[in-house]
C-alpha cells in the first residue's frame, strides 16, 4: 500500500466528534506582535514556525505561500511550497529564490503568509481538520548597494541651497525680528538705568 493511500485510509478511519473544533495552526515564529522585516541578502533565511491546535486529522501535506501586495504569489521553502503535513516550520532562502527566478523576483513589499492543508486554501472550517491560516504579515527589503565614500554625494546637503531656504522661510524672518526687538528693548532699559 502506498504512503498516500495509507494516509488517506488512516484519516478516513479517524472518528471526529460532531462537537470538535476546527483544526488550525498558530504562528510562533516570527512573533505576530508587529510586522517583521527581512533583508533579501545572501545567507539571510527566514524561518516560519507554528504549532497545531485542535487537529484530529493530520494533513498529508501543507502548502505555504507568500502573497505580495502587488498580487504575486511565491512558494515558500525549498520544495516549491509543498511540505509534509507534520512539519512545524519551514525555512525560506530569499536570495536563492531571486537568483533562480530572475523573471519574478521578490518585491520590496509587504506579504501575507498563507498555510493550508489537504482541504485547500478556501475550504470551510471542518471539525478536527486543518483550516487555512493567513494571519501573518511580514515585509521584505533590499539593502542599497555599496557606494565608495569618494563617489558619494548627499542630495539634500547643499549648504548654499539650504541656507537660502532657511533665510527665505517666514519663521526665520520672525526669529530675526524677535531678537532685534529684544536687543533694542534691553539696550533701552540699561541706558535708562544708568542715567
Amino acid at each position: 500500500m502506498s504512503s498516500a493511500s495509507s494516509s488517506a485510509a488512516s484519516s478516513s478511519s479517524v472518528s471526529i466528534p460532531a462537537t470538535a473544533a476546527a483544526g488550525g495552526l498558530t504562528i510562533t515564529k516570527p512573533p505576530q506582535t508587529a510586522t517583521s522585516y527581512y533583508k533579501i541578502a545572501p545567507s539571510n533565511n527566514i524561518t516560519f514556525a507554528w504549532n497545531f491546535t485542535s487537529l484530529l486529522v493530520t494533513p498529508t501535506s501543507l502548502t505555504v505561500s507568500a502573497v505580495c501586495e502587488n498580487g504575486n504569489t511565491y512558494p515558500v521553502g525549498p520544495t516549491d511550497g509543498i511540505i509534509p503535513g507534520t512539519a512545524t516550520q519551514v525555512v525560506w532562502d530569499l536570495w536563492s529564490w531571486n537568483e533562480a527566478n530572475p523573471a519574478t523576483p521578490l518585491a520590496v513589499e509587504t506579504y501575507t503568509l498563507e498555510i493550508w492543508g489537504d482541504l485547500g486554501r478556501d475550504a470551510v472550517a471542518t471539525g478536527g481538520q486543518l483550516s487555512s491560516n493567513m494571519d501573518l504579515q511580514f515585509a521584505l527589503y533590499s539593502p542599497a548597494s555599496y557606494t565608495p565614500l569618494s563617489s558619494w554625494t548627499c542630495a539634500g546637503c547643499n549648504v548654499n541651497g539650504a541656507l537660502s531656504d532657511y533665510v527665505a522661510h517666514p519663521a526665520f524672518a520672525s526669529l530675526v525680528v524677535t531678537f532685534v526687538v529684544m536687543f533694542l528693548s534691553g539696550y533701552t532699559l540699561l541706558r535708562q538705568a544708568f542715567h
